[in-house]
């Protein structure tokens, strides 16, 4: 509390940033603290907001390190987090200054983890990736549906997601990162397996679903929102002895399925190809979205399906625009319940599950989100 901020959101000026800013505008209660950062004072000024702008360059680790000693809470949209997220990690693991981003970015998850996560523990930092689409709706829908379902026993559960949007320009760039870096990521994914301790006495196992029917089609869904939850099932031993998760992409017919995949593997397909990579960077517009309007007629839902101990649970996770408006809402309450929320005692890399849990849930629950249970 001797910290002149509560919360500073740095990148406000960006897409994602802006919806962040004006949501916190109206979330924040009248005692907050909060102020926005960034490297333009004039494009934060242009967002008409009361409160105060702090400089700070992504490019530039001595503004950050200044940044994250002022507050005690910091919330980033400033990505791809792989080029730019890093500096900003190592300096709240410094400070010991609460962390969040809204990172789809596996390699930079693994590489934080291994980098940054014993520095971070020590100082008491808590850092959590994935604040937003990626993953809140998947890693506390499965804990929410955990918690419908028996202790102590070996607990399985599937995630099913519907979904109706439009990806910003920011969103498409960080694809074709991800997709341009797959022998990177796996190089960072198996230096991860060697820092990280496996669960004494508990197996965990958290990966993309396969293809099934399920009164529609189910199509893998390889996200970074399975390793998210796995994270937080070898984090918390309320998962059992014997976790397994499995997350798809619900579609109602046949056609739909294939169209899907169909065109999922052909942008991954010309996304490999550096020219058309470079090509593809350069026809995207930074800080654009979807229109209000647009936004307005966005959805989506994730139904869970949990087993465990004789019992069968239906859960769902539903709400709004899911990239933009409802990632606003979720960065936003993840970081009132950093600042503000009686939270487990832990620190370093944790997950939105680990480090918040049922206190966000209740947040989000409040602020439009459903989480509920079915049958």
């Amino acid at each position: 509390m001797d910290r002149p901020y509560d919360i500073v959101l740095f990148g406000a000026s960006g897409f994602t940033g802006a919806l962040t800013a004006g949501y916190l505008a109206q979330a924040a209660g009248p005692g907050t603290r909060w102020a926005l950062a960034g490297r333009d004072r004039a494009k934060l000024e242009r967002l008409g907001l009361d409160v105060p702008i702090l400089i700070a360059d992504a490019a530039d680790p001595a503004s950050l390190a200044e940044l994250a000693r002022r507050t005690r809470v910091l919330a980033t949209t400033v990505g791809p987090y792989l080029v730019h997220g890093e500096p900003l990690v190592a300096a709240c693991a410094e400070a010991g200054t609460h962390y969040l981003d809204l990172t789809g970015e596996a390699e930079f998850v693994d590489r934080v983890y291994v980098r940054h996560h014993e520095r971070a523990a020590r100082s008491g930092a808590k850092i959590v990736h994935a604040c937003g689409f990626d993953s809140i709706p998947f890693d506390l829908g499965v804990l929410y549906t955990v918690t419908q379902l028996p202790e102590g026993v070996p607990l399985k559960v599937s995630g099913f997601l519907r979904v109706s949007g439009t990806p910003s320009s920011g969103t498409l760039a960080t694809m074709t990162t991800i997709i341009g870096r797959a022998c990177q990521m796996a190089e960072q994914s198996s230096r991860r397996r060697s820092a990280e301790p496996l669960p004494a006495g508990r197996r965990v196992s958290s990966l993309p679903g396969g293809l099934r029917y399920v009164g529609g089609w189910a199509l893998p869904m390889p996200t970074v929102d399975p390793r998210i939850v796995g994270y937080s099932a070898r984090l918390l031993d309320r998962y059992g002895p014997d976790f397994t998760y499995r997350q798809h992409y619900a579609v109602r017919t046949l056609p739909a399925a294939l169209a899907t995949a169909a065109g999922a593997g052909a942008f991954a397909a010309l996304a490999m190809v550096p020219p058309v990579r470079g090509w593809i960077r350069g026809r995207l517009k930074p800080g654009g979205g979807p229109s209000p309007g647009r936004r307005a007629r966005s959805w989506f839902t994730v139904t869970f399906l949990g087993e465990g101990g004789g019992e069968r649970v239906v859960t769902e996770v539903a709400g709004g625009d899911p990239g933009y408006d409802e990632t606003a809402k979720m960065l936003g309450e993840s970081a009132l319940c950093l600042a503000f929320d009686d939270l487990p005692d832990r620190a370093g890399q944790l997950t939105t599950a680990s480090a918040m849990g049922l206190p966000l849930i209740e947040r989000l629950n409040r602020a439009g989100l459903t989480f509920v249970r079915k049958s």
